[in-house]
This record gives structure tokens, sequence and C-alpha cells, in this order.
């Protein structure tokens, strides 16, 4: 464990100086009356959201006269992580994390946090399935849900009409997209391109569609993960696809890995057929196209000849650090709770297109003819619900999901600017097998 300790510092030490600048809180807290302070970190700093998460703490601060949470974005989610496993060695770790998906394993293995279901008794029962199994590890339930996408297709009605389709034809494979896309370039349509952000989530995506775990041992669900699949023929299969696009310049993007908001102006600006992003974007890219040109939403489009298994869950989950009172542990896991309720998902969905994770919520909604008036919604809430929880689309574990995806990126560039398929996979998996290895001979 020891040994443990060390190399996770490290590897905080190493990926970020976030406290290089005396930001450090002293490690020993002063005495004090009154309500016990709860703090939450988390990782949405823009105004729309992090003004949502103050008024459910002030909402709650005004409930009861035991605790007061207080809040604080912390920067990008590798930050907040990172943030909190040193401020747990400085003796001072908040009481809540706000952990992105695939920081799930490094949260776990860091040893600071605790199962949220091992603080008292609730029902978990209400959280919708697929996305409460991605956060069950070893059989328990390690951080409650609260930001969750998937991707979906975006459409522009527009562009699609003009190469010839139904305004509400909606491509079911990654084949059928480019069909279109062939159609629309031979009518001369302006922008009959693809789009989205050159990023490691869609290979795993397609990986889970394909029901095809991205690492060994179940996903690292029945053991810890000692290989990552990407020479598998599903990830061939995807390599194959990404070669396509590039060969026959389908594509579009602003040459940057992970550029999510340089892919969405492309779209748009009108400047593509079909754009893949997340489900939480619905919002924004509503807002933006609206006076511009009509949108469409559909499925995630997937591999010709595949049976589709659904999507994996993305966005983030809040943790409960252990280092804390028992009182200060059910005050952390009270307000979670609180603020993932029915009600408080319901509004958290409508501000931001994140999934409302609770099943009661999404029977509020329907209720409240929602999805009647906004059905591009309903679309992402079926693929969800369609999802068939299995190992696939548990989704990874694995402490070294950060570098794999850059690796993916790197790999997935080579194979867009005419690489061999094999060639860069294979070299992917040689890297992202080693960064596997040495992290794994921590424990």
């Amino acid at each position: 464990m020891k040994k443990l300790t060390v190399f996770l510092l490290c590897l905080v030490m190493t990926m970020s100086f976030a406290f290089a600048n005396g930001t450090a809180e002293n490690s020993v807290a002063p005495v004090t009356k009154g309500p016990l302070e709860i703090t939450f970190w988390h990782a949405l700093g823009d105004a729309r959201r992090s003004g949502w998460i103050q008024e459910r703490v002030d909402e709650f601060n005004a409930s009861q006269t035991k605790y007061k949470v207080v809040q604080e974005a912390k920067g990008s989610y590798r930050d907040t992580l990172q943030a909190a496993i040193l401020a747990d060695k400085q003796g001072k770790a908040p009481n809540l994390v706000h952990v992105f998906e695939v920081g799930s394993q490094l949260a776990y293995d860091s040893g600071i946090f605790m199962p949220v279901s091992d603080i008292g008794t609730f029902d978990t029962s209400d959280y919708i399935a697929p996305v409460l199994n991605y956060y069950t590890i070893d059989g328990k339930v390690n951080s409650i849900p609260f930001n969750s996408s998937s991707p979906v297709l975006y459409i522009n009605t527009d562009k699609l009409v003009a190469a010839g389709y139904p305004a509400d034809y909606v491509p079911d494979t990654l084949e059928d997209m480019i069909k279109v896309v062939e159609t629309a370039r031979a009518k001369n349509v302006d922008g009959a391109n693809i789009s989205f952000a050159l990023h490691g989530w869609y290979f795993e995506q397609w990986m889970a569609e394909q029901g095809a775990p991205l690492v060994n041992n179940d996903n690292g669900r029945s053991a810890r993960a000692t290989e990552v699949n990407l020479t598998s023929p599903a990830a061939m299969a995807i390599g194959n696809f990404l070669s396509r696009l590039g060969k026959e310049n389908l594509y579009s993007y602003t040459g940057k890995a992970e550029d999510w908001d340089g892919s969405d102006a492309i779209f748009t600006s009108g400047k593509a057929i079909f754009h893949i992003t997340s489900t939480a974007d619905l919002g924004n890219i509503g807002h933006a196209v609206e006076g511009k040109f009509t949108m469409g939403v559909g499925k995630l489009p997937i591999l010709s000849g595949t049976k589709r298994n659904g999507t994996v869950i993305g966005g983030g989950s809040v943790w409960v650090t252990k280092n804390h009172t028992p009182e200060e542990l059910e005050g952390a896991r009270d307000f979670i709770l609180f603020m993932t309720n029915t009600k408080n998902m319901v509004s958290w969905h409508k501000l931001t297109g994140y999934y409302p994770v609770r099943n009661s919520s999404v029977d509020q909604l329907k209720a409240e003819g929602w999805f009647t008036s906004d059905a591009k919604q309903l679309v992402a809430f079926n693929q969800l619900l369609n999802t068939i929880p299995n190992a696939a689309t548990a989704g990874a574990l694995a402490g070294t999901l950060l570098d794999n995806r850059t690796i993916m990126e790197q790999a997935m560039q080579k194979i867009l600017q005419g690489g061999d398929v094999k060639n860069a996979l294979t070299e992917a998996k040689v890297l992202a097998d080693a960064k596997l290895k040495e992290y794994n001979a921590n424990f």
C-alpha cells in the first residue's frame, strides 16, 4: 500500500502542478462551531451548470441545520481528481469529489474513497441500470451517478432533404451515413461531410456497440485488466471505417484531438450533414442552429453487419472520501442523494441535456409531456434504456484509461491521414499495454 500511495502521489504531481502556487490549505483545520461543513469539488465551472449546483447547495443548506455544503469548481476532471488525491495526502480531502467515468479505476485505486453504498442503507434501485452499472465495482455502488451522457447523431435536415432523402430519415449504420454524404456530394450539396471530435471516447463507444470489451477480463470487471484489445476484430473494424473516412475525405475536423467546441462549430456553421457528439450538447447545439437550419437527432450509427448492443455512459459521478467522521460521511451522502433526487434530475436534464439518471425522473418528464414537446431528447433516452447491460456496455475499468485515450487518438489520427490500420492499432496496443503493465506493477 505504501508503494501504491507513493505511485499515485507521483502520478498526480507529474500530471498537474495545480497546487504549485501555494493554493493547498493548511493541514490542521481550525475548530469551528455551528453546522458541519461538507465540501464538494466538481469539474463544471461554466456559469449555467455551476450556478445550478449552487442553487441545489443553497436549497439543501436551507432545508436543515446540521450541515453546510460548500461547492467549488476545481478545473477540469483531471485537475479535480488530482487535487483531491493530493489534498488527502495533506489531510484536507474534500468530502465529495466529482470524477469522470474513465477516472473510476484511478479513484478506486487511490484509496481515498469509500463505496457510497457502505454509508448506511439507502435505495439505489431508482437509478437507471446501465448508468449505475458503470459505477458498480466488485458488487458495490462506489459512487452516485450525476452527469451522464452518451453520443448521438445530429443531423442537418436541410442538407439531408437537399440530398434527396426524407426529412425524417436517420441512418442506422456508418455505411448508411457514408452513402448519404456520397449522394449529397453527387448533387453538389454544400458541406456534405461527417464531423465528430477526434476523441478516444468514440472508439470506446463503437467497441461497446459491437459487444466487445475495450480491455480484457470482462472490461476489467472480473479481474484487473492486463491487456487493451486494440487489435481485436472489433477494433480493426473501427479502424477500417476511419480509414475510409480519411481516404475518401468524408471526415471534417479541426485537426486537433479532443476539440469538442471546434467540431461542434463545424456542424453549427453548416459545414457537415452529420455530427456525432454527446447528448449533453442537445441544448447548446439546438440553440446554436436555431434560425440557421432544421436539426434532427438519431441514435449513434453502428458498424454494418453488427447487432446494436448499446453505448457506454460518459460524464461523471460523485465519490465520497473516507477520512471523515461518521456524521460527515452521512452528510456527504445525504447531499449527493438530494442533488440527484427525482425533481433535481428533471431540472438538471432540462438545463443541460444530461440524462437525469433516475427512472422516476424519466417518468416525470413523460408525464409532463417533455418528450412530446422535445422529441430529440427521446432519442437519447431510448438509446440509453435499450442498452443491454453487460461487460461491454458497463465500460472499461483500468487505471490508464486517460493514457489509452491519448494513444487511441494518436492511432486514429494516423489512420485518418492514410496510415495502415493494422500497423497503427498494433503500435497503439503495444503502447497501451506497456502503460497498463507499469500501472498494475504497483498492486
